[in-house]
């Protein structure tokens, strides 16, 4: 099993998001590092503070050399895909190729009910989903862009300069929905992460994976999985180590620690060195 740690950026300070980072980047066994794609906190009060995610990710890019660097995942409802293509090939452009795009359907209805963002009904977000990961593919990909979508048009339209990695970085898609979500991972994504629920659950959504990408010919080991295993507020590791072993019986790929604020990069070496064992 392979691990990656998380920050979410709320109610935390960037000082301390900094060096938890450049800690990781020094220790081998974090492949990667993640924020979240949210204007408020959503694991406590709303009311308190919240780094924007992209902005954040880039400057943790700009100040690591190793970690995978990405956001878990980002809200289609809050830019325009064509705009997050952008976005995505400037921060791989800027990582040296190191990012892992993150993509969802969008769901926080405070967020948007406050900044008077829309948030469609749940089959048109995932209408609008479907085509913006074609959209950011296709810019990602293609010199020029045609287009013709229900919610997105492109004119021959461009992305340049084009990512580090080709043909595009990973798309990782997140959620459990069956008929939607799941056929998206299986159409568009090189990685899936399982919201979570458990060995049973994951098990069951891995099989509901595994027929999407047979009705469409795909290999379904070409998709990393993942999911979040919590660091407890005392930094125990011990949780932490019983759930990633039962999930890599399960044969989860790649388990992201969520480190709960305040961040402390003290919590990395004794967390890595529990973990060890299972990678």
């Amino acid at each position: 099993m392979r691990f990656a740690i998380k920050t979410s950026p709320q109610n935390t300070t960037w000082p301390d998001m900094l060096a938890v980072w450049q800690a990781a980047d020094d220790i081998e066994l974090f492949e990667s590092g993640w924020t979240f794609d949210h204007f408020y906190p959503i694991f406590s009060d709303p009311n308190g503070p919240c780094l924007e995610g992209w902005t954040t990710l880039t400057a943790l890019a700009q100040a690591t050399r190793r970690l995978r660097v990405g956001v878990l995942v980002t809200g289609n409802v809050y830019r325009h895909p064509a705009v997050l293509a952008n976005m995505a090939a400037t921060l791989d452009v800027i990582s040296g190729g190191r990012l892992e795009l993150g993509l969802g359907a969008g769901w926080n209805e405070m967020e948007c009910a406050a900044y008077g963002i829309e948030l469609p009904p749940l089959a048109e977000r995932f209408d609008r989903f479907d085509e913006a990961c074609q959209v950011i593919l296709g810019l990602l990909t293609n010199e020029h862009t045609d287009f013709a979508g229900r919610h997105y048009q492109l004119t021959a339209a461009r992305c340049e300069p084009k990512p580090v990695q080709r043909p595009h970085p990973p798309l990782c898609i997140g959620g459990g929905g069956e008929r939607r979500t799941l056929r998206a991972v299986a159409r568009y994504a090189q990685h899936w992460n399982f919201p979570g629920g458990g060995v049973e659950v994951f098990e069951q959504k891995r099989k509901v994976l595994q027929a999407h990408c047979d009705d469409i010919g795909r290999d379904i080991a070409e998709i990393t999985t993942s999911t979040h295993l919590r660091l407890p507020p005392n930094g125990d590791p011990a949780p932490v180590v019983d759930d990633a072993a039962a999930l890599a019986e399960a044969g989860l790929d790649l388990g992201i620690v969520n480190l709960p604020p305040p961040h402390d990069p003290r919590v990395l070496e004794p967390l890595a060195e529990a973990l060890r064992s299972l990678a």
